[in-house]
């Protein structure tokens, strides 16, 4: 059993999840607006969150923004009525772990709630059966714990969402190696579109706020120009001694 928020302020949607969650054994709650929602979280511990995005008075993308400032993690599965790649990578750079576009099927966003409730409750193993897959990676005083969701710079520790976890593994996978925005929007938060958003730049910028000395003069995580980004666990060497650990 899993404690569930819904955040929807359209009452047939909202009682008909609300319905079908608590006939599969979940404890569900539901809030109609943003100031309602972030209220709850706040007095009460939730397992996963569904959030809309179009809200009375403060909108899905605000509420996940402040949920993540405020230092709650909890998994937040986002509702959008329209599925441009700007609005998806929006919710994603706001904090939220996964999307699904109105209208969607029942047995569909059952599915993605689940897939974020076994993604927050995996053991220390890899994720994947891949052989690249780690259990941390670590560079220059810096450690990136992939599963307990942690990035250790030298003066902190920093929460990371999922996705924020998720898009780290593939840059580390690829070190050294320019990345292109649309290969990140495919491989990371499976969108797949003819031409390339810039909207990402918002998500790398929360990023180097993580990881950088200085996230004006990014040494880490750089900006190719017209083309990406590429990570560099060693930029004085222009080389990568990153180390994996399994």
């Amino acid at each position: 059993m899993a404690r569930i928020l819904i955040v929807e302020d359209e009452a047939h949607l909202a009682e008909g999840l609300q319905f079908n969650l608590q006939a599969e054994g979940h404890e569900v709650s539901v809030a109609g607006d943003g100031e309602t929602a972030l209220e709850a979280l706040e007095t009460k511990p939730f397992d996963a969150v569904v959030l809309d995005v179009m809200l009375p008075g403060r909108n899905g993308f605000e509420v996940a923004a402040e949920l993540r400032e405020k230092g709650n993690y909890v998994p937040v599965l986002m509702l959008t009525a329209r599925g441009r790649t700007e609005d998806i990578v929006k919710g994603f750079a706001a904090g939220a772990d996964d999307y699904l576009a109105k209208p969607f099927e029942l047995s569909v966003l059952l599915a993605r709630l689940y897939a974020l409730l076994r993604r927050m409750s995996w053991p220390r193993v890899a994720r994947k059966n891949g052989p690249e897959e780690m259990a941390e990676f670590i560079f220059d005083g810096r450690r990136i714990d992939f599963e307990a969701l942690e990035l250790h710079a030298p003066d902190r520790i920093v929460r990371l969402t999922l996705m924020e976890a998720d898009l780290l593994r593939h840059l580390v996978r690829n070190r050294e190696r320019i990345v292109s925005r649309k290969e990140l929007l495919e491989q990371v938060w499976h969108v797949r579109e003819d031409t390339d958003t810039r909207a990402i730049d918002n998500f790398i910028v929360r990023l180097r706020r993580y990881i950088e000395e200085d996230p004006a003069s990014p040494r880490y995580l750089q900006t190719i120009r017209g083309v990406g980004y590429r990570f560099m666990p060693n930029p004085e060497e222009g080389r990568a001694r990153g180390e994996f650990r399994q």
